[in-house]
């Protein structure tokens, strides 16, 4: 927006999303790319001297990372955000609001314990997303062991409530709002609620620059799930926009709200997508008073990718479908495709050496018209020493329709014969909404919703009872309901009841209670099963006494100031901004002991039956 030059008032600022370290680590060929961006990533910041590092959410890849994936991450932050060069802002805000959650509710450069020369801030994203009993991540694990600050935790599934914090650089003031990822479907809904509120500083409130990141759908996938920009403050002058890949760094002005998006996008190509084909970058943000420049920064160390398209039927001039050896002429041509693509890297390589040799190749064919595919897999060796990922280089499709132009079924067979990184890339909730929106039998009892839920924290985070769990309950819910009815016990009426109750929970708080509590007892009926196999393999874990007293949050101070050029904390919450209430730690009454597993029940009177769609 404005020219902005370095000095004591004005904030640098690096900006990355979607890191995705782990991804791929056990390719022979792919696996240290994450690795090697995330290593260049913060050598930039230490040789640009940044103020702070920003991340927008995804910093792994997987909700649990292996130990590589955390010793690599832990490594490079060390290496390059560990010394004695002074943090030169303050934290205004009440720090203990800010990172709640944390045993060490404050910023880790104030630690007189630890040598933080460069701070990081990240929310999280939903590949690293807080689960379990306890509700953690790995940014937690990176929090508690002091490199990394972890904000933007959500406390609630029915309110949200961003408290800033407050950053001041000489006379430049920032309020840093962030949200880590939450449902799609759930976060719009409160939106459209009214129940997203963000706290705003009423000292001097026209001098904060206002920053806001933020880990959803940008682009929109269904009715709800995403988040429209409209929906955001228009108090805001710039929005963080992490999860989507596409690279869109420079800012983008949405004229009706009034506020600047950047959307940095992955680092690193998980899909073989022209999204992920556009060239990587990071930002170097300056912010000056109410006045902000971005800077883009292109990474050298990405593994490029290159697409192309081609239509057999729009090639007619070369060959048609009854032609003789029309498949060894089609070869011939995609051969051709692909050794223009390898010229174009090759060119591309020349003067950066930190460029991976082997690139990332997809060639999209459409065969369409009668033509028939050929073996992908015989037609890539010859590609072998030369791509990166010679499993993947061709991708068949057609374009399948009925008389009336829509498709008939859902295909599995297509769907699961597509190359193995398409797959990783498909939304599981999407796949069960579309089977069920085009299947014959329809779910009787449970919602779409809440069965790709299930599903997908059974596939992501190996919750092997969800599913199942997710059933359960709801039959649970529903012959209590129809009790309480007094439904006349004919399948008709039944039928008729079941479905208005269904009906009446879609897209309601009550939905995401039921899932809620699927999960919660899944997680049990796992830890169960855990000490069970424990006991069985007869190892002692009885050593620590049963009744451990723990010091409370309130037993630990924020360290000294170190006269690193920090203030130390400010004990006042800028006296503009409400101070929220005190939460309680408990997670809601206590949960009823786990059933042991019974016989499916008949809906009414919960006699044994074969099956009920």
């Amino acid at each position: 927006r404005a020219s902005v030059g370095d000095d004591e008032d004005t904030f640098k600022i690096l900006i990355a999303t979607d890191i995705h370290l782990g991804y791929m680590e056990k390719d022979a060929v792919r696996g240290n790319d994450t690795f090697n961006t995330f290593q260049e990533i913060m050598k930039c910041a230490k040789e640009k001297e940044v103020d702070f590092v920003l991340l927008g959410g995804d910093l792994f890849h997987e909700n649990k990372p292996t130990r590589k994936a955390l010793h690599s991450c832990i490594e490079v932050i060390r290496q390059h955000c560990m010394g004695n060069k002074p943090v030169t802002f303050q934290i205004l805000s009440d720090q203990a609001v800010n990172f709640s959650n944390s045993k060490f509710p404050w910023v880790n450069y104030q630690d007189e314990n630890l040598n933080i020369s460069i701070p990081i801030f990240s929310v999280h994203g939903n590949h690293d997303d807080p689960t379990g009993v306890d509700g953690l991540c790995a940014l937690d694990v990176l929090s508690v062991a002091g490199l990394l600050n972890h904000f933007g935790r959500s406390q609630s599934v029915e309110r949200v409530e961003i408290s800033p914090l407050l950053l001041q650089k000489g006379n430049t003031r920032i309020a840093l709002y962030g949200i880590g990822s939450i449902p799609d479907e759930r976060l719009y809904r409160m939106f459209i609620n009214n129940q997203v509120s963000m706290l705003r500083p009423l000292e001097h409130d026209s001098d904060w620059f206002n920053m806001f990141v933020i880990h959803q759908n940008r682009s929109k996938h269904g009715a709800t799930n995403y988040i429209p920009e409209k929906f955001l403050s228009d108090f805001l002058d710039l929005v963080v926009w992490g999860h989507e890949h596409e690279c869109r760094i420079v800012p983008e002005r949405n004229e009706q709200q009034l506020f600047y998006i950047t959307q940095p996008g992955s680092t690193v190509v998980t899909s073989l997508s022209p999204g992920e084909a556009i060239k990587k970058h990071i930002g170097l943000l300056r912010v000056k008073g109410r006045k902000m420049q971005l800077q883009k920064i292109p990474l050298q160390s990405v593994r490029p990718l290159y697409i192309e398209d081609i239509c057999l039927s729009e090639l007619s001039h070369l060959f048609t479908p009854d032609q003789p050896m029309v498949n060894q002429k089609i070869q011939a041509y995609c051969q051709e495709k692909v050794e223009e693509m390898l010229d174009e890297a090759q060119r591309q390589r020349l003067g950066s050496p930190q460029t991976p040799d082997k690139p990332l190749i997809r060639l999209r064919v459409d065969y369409s018209g009668g033509f028939e595919v050929f073996n992908s897999m015989r037609f890539s060796q010859r590609f072998v020493e030369r791509v990166a990922n010679p499993k993947d280089i061709l991708h068949f499709l057609r374009h399948k329709e009925t008389k009336d132009g829509v498709k008939d079924h859902m295909d599995f067979d297509a769907l699961l014969s597509r190359p193995s990184s398409d797959v990783l890339t498909l939304r599981v909730e999407d796949l069960v909404k579309e089977y069920f929106q085009t299947a014959e039998k329809v779910l009787s009892l449970l919602t779409e919703q809440a069965m790709g839920k299930a599903v997908q924290e059974f596939v992501d985070k190996e919750e092997k009872d969800a599913i199942e769990e997710l059933i359960k309950y709801q039959l649970e819910k529903t012959q209590r309901h129809l009790r309480e009815k007094h439904t006349e016990p004919t399948e008709e009426r039944i039928d008729e009841e079941i479905q208005r109750f269904r009906e009446s929970k879609k897209n309601s708080v009550e939905e995401d209670e039921e899932l809620r509590e699927a999960i919660s007892r899944a997680q049990a009926h796992r830890i169960q099963g855990q000490s069970r196999s424990a006991r069985e393999d007869e190892l002692d874990l009885s050593d620590e006494p049963s009744d451990i007293a723990m010091e409370s949050d309130d037993d630990y101070k924020a360290p000294a100031t170190r006269g690193r050029g920090s203030r130390g904390r400010v004990k006042f919450f800028c006296s503009g901004i409400a101070q929220s209430e005190q939460r309680s730690t408990t997670r809601g009454p206590k949960k009823p002991p786990l059933q042991s597993p019974v016989k499916t029940r008949n809906i009414m009177d919960g006699e044994p039956y074969t099956s009920y769609t």
